[in-house]
């Protein structure tokens, strides 16, 4: 069977004028070849695909791996020296990002005289960045397990309940429904803490006439879902109500300039602005969005900074927010699909008051 991924990832290196490319970021491993395992190799020269691992994980990639070759090693880089060495491979790249100065050195010390190793950055990021439809279904469904794990848990929120007392019910609720893992430590913050962007669940109590912001997701087939909801618990004060507002005015502004061809830093610009026009400009300090799939935080992003244009088949989330110390916060967050006419919303749960 051809492995696509593999061709396009090898057609990508070209300009690069490298022999071949050494993978180690476990995330662009399982997207390549299909790997789960925490620990392996692969290795791109041209069109071939040689996977590496050792003793623990010989069978599982047999079962799982789509490569030409599947090769036990017990020394991880003098394993991949060897098959580089084989190979005539003289300008091996690697992933600058992920792998370590100590391992570049170690891999330095054990090469060749002539080898040469050429620092690679964002390698297969673009080709990552689209998904296809497996993908997306993967992902499509973490989000059905987050609106199903929500209402169940919703009667819980509750004053008097402890922070974490709500995500630890969240995260039992994923795994009963057959998330792989939580996709990140989930966050909880109620009253002044919700003015903590990553204010994560703690040991305070709910009050009555207080917000809270709950950002959370799980892990599907290797696919991770993000939302970030903010309720009210009761009557609160009308200036939270207001913030509230320009959030999901916010929020609805920036899915509305979703579309192929935008700029992501536009679309980031519409949540911006919508803050600023309002006067809290000042208490909204992190990008809009950012790219979501085998990894909770992926490329691309969707801030004032970012210098590319949205795709069809991108997956990247909306989530502008305002903090204000000492009073509260709000922040609303939804994953969503590029499409050919916009956009389509993958999270599910309603994000109104």
């Amino acid at each position: 069977m051809v492995n696509t991924r593999v061709i396009r990832a090898g057609e990508a290196l070209i300009p690069l004028e490298i022999d071949g490319m050494v993978f180690t970021h476990l995330p662009n491993i399982r997207y390549l070849c299909g790997f789960t395992g925490s620990d392996g190799v692969l290795v791109v020269i041209g069109r071939e695909a040689i996977f590496l691992t050792d003793s623990r994980y010989v069978t599982q990639a047999k079962e799982q791996v789509q490569a030409d070759e599947i090769r036990e090693y017990r020394s991880k880089w003098e394993g991949v020296q060897e098959l580089l060495a084989a190979k005539g491979v003289v300008r091996a790249g690697f992933e600058a990002e992920h792998l370590s100065y100590a391992a570049v050195e170690e891999l330095r010390g054990k090469s060749a005289e002539n080898q040469q190793w050429v620092p690679v950055t964002g390698a297969i990021k673009a080709l990552r960045a689209v998904k296809d439809a497996e993908e997306i279904a993967c992902m499509e469904a973490a989000a059905a397990l987050n609106a199903e794990c929500f209402a169940e848990v919703l009667p819980l929120i509750r004053p008097g309940v402890v922070e974490r007392e709500i995500a630890l019910a969240l995260e039992f609720a994923f795994k009963k429904r057959g998330a792989e893992e939580k996709a990140f430590d989930i966050i909880v913050a109620s009253g002044v803490r919700g003015a903590l962007p990553h204010g994560i669940a703690s040991d305070k109590c709910l009050a009555e006439g207080e917000l809270v912001t709950i950002d959370f997701g799980c892990r599907y087939r290797g696919y991770h879902s993000d939302e970030t909801v903010t309720l009210a618990l009761g009557q609160v004060p009308e200036r939270l109500l207001e913030i509230h507002a320009v959030v999901l005015e916010a929020q609805r502004r920036a899915m509305a300039a979703v579309r192929p061809g935008a700029p992501l830093r536009a679309i980031d610009q519409a949540a911006r602005d919508t803050i600023v026009e309002r006067g809290f400009g000042d208490y909204f300090g992190h990008g809009t969005g950012h790219g979501l799939g085998l990894e909770v935080h992926e490329f691309p992003s969707v801030s004032p900074r970012s210098e590319e244009t949205a795709e069809a088949g991108m997956v990247i989330t909306i989530e502008p927010g305002i903090y204000i110390p000492e009073l509260g916060g709000v922040r609303i967050e939804d994953t969503v699909q590029v499409t050919a006419e916009g956009c389509r919303r993958l999270t599910r749960i309603p994000k109104g008051l």
